[in-house]
């Protein structure tokens, strides 16, 4: 199972991670607003996770690091 850190009040909430990832572990988090005013991405079923990184890849503001 891979591991997600996320730098949550970096995030812009652009939702670019959520679309490409295989698994639809990722969401926006519909209840937290971070620093910036955005909604953050958060992982919502980790364990379906892969650790394929192309959320991390896709990222513009590279706030995602995943290891396995």
């Amino acid at each position: 199972m891979a591991k997600l850190t996320f730098k949550t009040d970096k995030c812009k909430g652009c939702g670019l991670c959520v679309d490409v990832c295989p698994k639809k572990v990722l969401i926006l988090s519909p209840d937290k607003i971070n620093a910036k005013g955005h909604h953050p991405v958060e992982a919502a079923n980790i364990d379906a996770c892969i650790g394929c990184a192309f959320c991390a890849t896709m990222c513009p503001d590279c706030i995602i690091t995943v290891e396995r």
